[in-house]
């Protein structure tokens, strides 16, 4: 089916990556934000293996409000796949204005509530280590800056692509990610693989003069980089050796142009 989400945590559901305690919690509603990453976990949940969790998800899907859900499905960017899906259910989309908001149609579960403001970045950390995974990936959607960019670094793959599809997060938030060196190479790879990411300059350039970036990642972005940023790469002696040379054939280019 398609839902037209490819959000990084829906697609490790998508690929049956997530075990079943995680996706119990998520047929609940409990992670997705927006309309249509929360819609497309239901659906991809409600025909899941196992009965506990398709269940639950189709319990979930009989509690959306009607109304507002007629109306969301409407939207001129939801596939004829989710129409049909609820049009089986009985849900027809409404001949009324389309539902533009993405506010959740059912309220995710908040989960375990924030430290305080003043408290220090040590006691976030051991605070959030020591949640269970679902309640982590809770907090990497819906908790606050400092508990994602503590989240991101987290050694379970899909803490960390919770924090990349939480709708909280922001291009500069992403840019951050981007120049991080301690943080996963899968992490800078979903980044450097989301086109409506690399295509925004500071995200691009931060990945390429990123060292832990795959080189794959970077070899690519490469010819997009500016003069300034060219340079840094090949005087960055931390930086891999194909991709120096990558950058020092681009500079060469550039001053044959020149000349």
């Amino acid at each position: 089916m398609d839902t037209s989400h490819r959000s990084p945590l829906f697609e490790m559901f998508a690929r049956g990556e997530v075990p079943a305690d995680v996706r119990v919690v998520a047929a609940r509603g409990a992670f997705a934000l927006a309309t249509h990453e929360h819609l497309a976990l239901l659906i991809l949940l409600s025909r899941d293996a196992d009965a506990r969790v398709a269940e639950t998800a189709n319990e979930t899907l009989d509690r959306l409000p009607r109304t507002r859900l007629a109306a969301f499905l409407a939207r001129p960017d939801v596939s004829s796949d989710v129409r049909e899906f609820f049009r089986a259910r009985g849900i027809e989309v409404t001949g009324g204005p389309a539902e533009q908001t993405d506010e959740p149609l059912i309220a995710a579960e908040a989960g375990e509530a924030p430290a305080e403001d003043n408290a220090d970045r040590e006691a976030t950390a051991t605070r959030l280590s020591k949640m269970p995974v679902a309640d982590r990936i809770k907090r990497a959607m819906l908790g606050s800056r400092e508990e994602r960019f503590i989240l991101i670094r987290d050694n379970n793959r899909m803490v960390a692509s919770a924090v990349l599809s939480s709708p909280k997060v922001n291009e500069s938030d992403i840019e951050s990610v981007a120049k991080m060196v301690n943080v996963s190479e899968d992490v800078l790879r979903i980044i450097g693989n989301a086109r409506g990411w690399v295509k925004k300059y500071p995200i691009a350039s931060a990945l390429a003069l990123n060292p832990k970036t795959p080189i794959a990642v970077s070899l690519a972005l490469v010819p997009r980089l500016v003069e300034r940023d060219i340079k840094i790469l090949v005087r960055d002696r931390n930086m891999p050796e194909p991709l120096r040379a990558a950058a020092r054939r681009v500079m060469s280019n550039q001053d044959s142009r020149k000349s």
